[in-house]
């Protein structure tokens, strides 16, 4: 087979990745093997290939191929999240462009359009992922809205519920008013943003006096039903017992006390609104206060917003200040650094809000996961992440699992009656008749007085089952795959949703199968710009990945993306990365030409220098492997592939090829290229990883294989014998090359030219890499002297010298000349800067670092003088 010149990356990666999908290479059953289980964090079905997933799939992918050579039976189950509030707003979007309002639908027109929205838009990511080389058991595709999956979410609620641990209650929760929906408290981003503090008038009943409260919301007076005290604030006692009104509404509330009032802040007087404040909440149920809800659901005013009905509560605010200004109930405003939280998903301004919903109890769940990562049976990499866990596992708090969307997994409580206790939960309406019958006494209730709960569950409700619901482990719990591929070995996720999905993982695997769903958590750092900016599309600094890999091709965009990517800690990403990496699957392939390009001769013994190479690479290889082994066992991406890309770029490239190569026009011995033809299968083997196609491309072109024999199901390489001794003298002998390199380059010695060299060898260095040291070096004599050698040029290694004689390796003259001129140059600078520091004045005057700076140019020059002068002195 003829090679082509230049490694087309675009027609290479499709071949073999159709090759690998034809016959069936990622596909796992249960057998007699080890498993190797992963489950892909699944993507949202709204979400493209973004620099995030890239990295994720990239350490996923090199982890999945790497065990397969391991011998291990390799199962990564991908699949996508059918992501509510994102889902839904596209859909709501689009229907918007269409003319359609979400409201005027039905539960079920509006789900047959987000299916639709599903099914068009919902297999994009996955698909831009095979173009990545991501070796997922596709046949093993999950979606979290699947039937099986949709059934495990339900029988899970109704299992939990049954339990006690799932309870519906009317409480404070966080409203996204854009998205109409609740959120849990993880999906809230606190900011600190500027405000300000406004400073009120209320008058107390029946007098002419007044007191003053401090709020970052004068919007909210209108839900008003107390003014608060501290029953220990000595400037209040006179106003206990009494009511102030409540300015614009004039609706008396009393004056009460409570502990929690900080008598520093503010004025020492609170407002208490218990509808719109989770602290004003819990003072109003001490107090018995009347709540009163002044917001719709998009957080615009209702009724009790009085002539500001319908106004947004922004709006409404900047209105109501002017209008408290005119009336002279607004006294100052202060500027205020203020916590604001924010949707996660949408970025709207949280609202706290009383609602009926439903809640988890975490407390009791959360412990055998919290000890079970504490006492690393789960193992978080890297372990500085175990801290934020622990913190965030002992204060859990219930878990708001309720939405009020319509795309998701419907919660399966059904209402039979108008009172709050009316309803039942189970898997199917004809269960809930049966329980709603027995739990009412009502022996006439019929389907249709049913009415199922019209929130959905929160998304992660359903994605904390994910490796447990991929097997059917909760409707199968004792089925063959379960028990075989679970719990998985690694997951690979984002430090960001370590408490969304991570922990409640691991607190549903302990729950529904008694143990950890996986063994170790390896989390990736955030993807940043040059500028340590998170790659964002609002930003505009992110590349499309897909453009990416048509322009450096998949292998080159996987080694950009591992080569500054250490476990944790986040990847400053730039292109520049990628371009490297295409340059390293470049120079693979430009290597692999080499040895093919060489002419056999099956007659030809092989030579001493060609049994020293690759007798040393043999075990150069071995070290290597056990480093990499390493940084594998310790989640070491970045560091496996840099020792990978070293051995691979210097050790051989540089030197083994460049060592058994033979002189142009000249042939090699069959014993050397089989023996490189073995390196270089096993190079392939532990590259595979990280550069699956042009691995896979050479491994074919290696010889003719069959389907069982392809690179991707071979055989990691074994661990063999090493010699420390061959390494250590390969070292020495590479610096000697080197030496003489340089002396070549500095003094215009061809390389073509051969030379003679004399070692004065003090330090007894052992002569097996001379046969090297003369190939390399294109030494015609090699001597070994008792002294120095006069008319050489001459440098050093360890306490060796070495000599190259001058006379016929170079015009003496020419370089005598040439060496005076940078002499005479050098003279003449080092007299202008001894000048400069000769001037009283300027050492005085001139800023201490531009005086340091004139001193080490006199240090430079003086050394460079006599460098100089030795050299002439060695022409002579």
């Amino acid at each position: 087979m003829s090679l082509s010149q230049k490694y087309d990356t675009q027609q290479i990666e499709e071949k073999w990745y159709n090759y690998w999908l034809e016959q069936g290479y990622f596909h796992s059953e249960v057998d007699e093997r080890t498993p190797y289980t992963i489950v892909i964090p699944p993507p949202n079905v709204t979400g493209v290939l973004h620099m995030g997933h890239m990295l994720n799939n990239t350490i996923q992918d090199v982890l999945i191929r790497r065990a397969r050579l391991k011998g291990f039976n390799a199962c990564w189950v991908p699949g996508t999240d059918h992501a509510s509030i994102a889902t839904e707003a596209k859909v709501v979007a689009k229907l918007k462009a269409e003319g359609i309002n979400k409201n005027d639908l039905s539960r079920e027109e509006f789900l047959a359009h987000a299916w639709d929205w599903t099914h068009k838009h919902g297999g994009i990511i996955l698909e831009q992922l095979k173009k990545l080389g991501a070796s997922c058991d596709w046949e093993r595709t999950k979606f979290t809205m699947d039937e099986e999956m949709s059934a495990s979410v339900i029988k899970v609620f109704v299992n939990l519920y049954e339990k006690g641990l799932i309870y519906r209650g009317y409480r404070m929760v966080n409203w996204d008013p854009e998205a109409k929906t609740t959120l849990s408290d993880e999906e809230v981003i606190y900011q600190e943003k500027q405000g300000n503090l406004y400073y009120l008038t209320y008058k107390i009943e029946n007098s002419d006096e007044t007191v003053t409260i401090a709020t970052t919301r004068p919007e909210t007076i209108l839900g008003d039903t107390a003014i608060c005290i501290n029953p220990n604030d000595e400037r209040f006692y006179h106003l206990k017992g009494k009511k102030a009104i409540v300015p614009l509404v004039n609706r008396a509330v009393p004056i009460i006390e409570d502990d929690y009032v900080d008598m520093e802040f503010g004025t020492g007087c609170l407002k208490v609104t218990p509808a719109h404040d989770e602290n004003d909440k819990a003072i109003g149920e001490r107090h018995n206060l009347e709540v009163i809800d002044i917001f719709n659901d998009d957080a615009s005013l209702n009724s009790f917003g009085m002539h500001y009905q319908g106004m947004d509560r922004f709006e409404a605010r900047k209105a109501m200040v002017k209008e408290l200004e005119d009336l002279g109930i607004l006294i100052k405003t202060e500027t205020h650094i203020n916590k604001i939280g924010t949707s996660e998903r949408t970025g709207a301004v949280i609202e706290p809000k009383l609602s009926d919903q439903w809640f988890l109890k975490m407390k009791d769940l959360a412990q055998p996961a919290l000890d079970a990562v504490l006492d690393k049976e789960v193992n978080l990499v890297p372990d500085k992440f175990v801290n934020t866990y622990r913190h965030w596992m002992e204060n859990v708090r219930d878990w708001n699992i309720s939405r009020q969307l319509l795309w998701g997994h419907q919660i399966p409580a059904f209402f039979y009656g108008e009172g709050k206790e009316d309803f039942v939960v189970a898997e199917t309406i004809e269960a809930a008749l049966e329980k709603a019958i027995a739990k009412s006494g009502k022996r006439d209730l019929q389907l249709k007085d049913l009415k199922q709960d019209s929130d959905a569950l929160d998304t992660w409700f359903s994605s904390w089952l994910w490796p447990i619901s991929v097997f059917n482990g909760i409707m199968e719990p004792d089925n063959k795959e379960i028990n075989y591929y679970y719990p998985t070995n690694d997951l690979v996720t984002a430090p960001e949703i370590l408490f969304f999905w991570v922990a409640r993982m691991i607190i549903a695997g302990y729950e529904f199968r008694g143990e950890k769903p996986f063994t170790n958590v390896y989390l990736t750092g955030i993807v940043r710009d040059k500028q340590r900016r998170k790659m964002s599309k609002s930003l505009g600094n992110s590349p499309d990945p897909i453009l990416l890999i048509n322009q450096y091709g998949a292998d080159g965009v996987r080694v950009g993306m591992l080569l500054s990517s250490p476990a944790g800690n986040d990847l400053m990403f730039e292109e520049d990365l990628c371009k490297q990496g295409s340059g390293f699957v470049n120079k693979i392939w430009n290597s692999f030409k080499l040895v093919k390009s060489w002419e056999i001769d099956p007659s030809k013994e092989q030579n001493i220098t060609s049994k020293i190479a690759i007798d040393w690479y043999k075990s150069k290889f071995q070290k290597v492997l056990l480093e990499i082994e390493d940084h594998y066992s310790k989640y070491r991406m970045s560091d496996a592939l840099m020792a990978t890309y070293k051995l691979i770029w210097d050790d051989y490239c540089s030197w083994l090829l460049e060592m058994v190569k033979p002189s142009y026009g000249d042939s090699m011995d069959q014993k050397t290229y089989d023996e490189i033809l073995s390196v270089l299968e096993n190079n392939l083997k532990i590259l595979h990883p990280f550069v699956p196609f042009i691995s896979e491309e050479i491994w074919q072109q290696l010889k003719p294989r069959t389907s069982e024999e392809a690179l991707i199901i071979s055989k990691w390489p074994e661990p063999e014998k090493i010699d420390l001794v061959i390494i250590n003298e390969f070292n020495i002998a590479s610096e000697v090359i080197s030496g003489i390199r340089n002396i070549r380059k500095d003094k215009n010695i061809s390389f073509k030219d051969s030379i003679k060299l004399d070692v004065l060898n003090s330090e007894k260095i052992s002569e097996t890499f001379n046969p090297v040291i003369i190939k390399l070096g294109n030494i015609s004599e090699l001597n070994y002297v008792e002294k120095q050698v006069e008319g050489t040029l001459s440098f050093r290694v360890r306490s060796n010298e070495y000599f190259i004689p001058i006379e016929g390796a170079i015009d003496v003259e020419a370089e005598r000349s040439k060496l005076q001129e940078e002499l005479k140059y050098t003279e003449g600078f080092l007299k202008s800067v001894e000048k400069k520091l000769s001037n009283e004045r300027f050492v005085n005057n001139a800023p201490e670092d531009v005086v340091a700076i004139e001193k080490a140019k006199q240090a430079d020059a003086e050394a460079k003088i006599e460098v100089l002068n030795s050299s002439l002195a060695a022409l002579k």
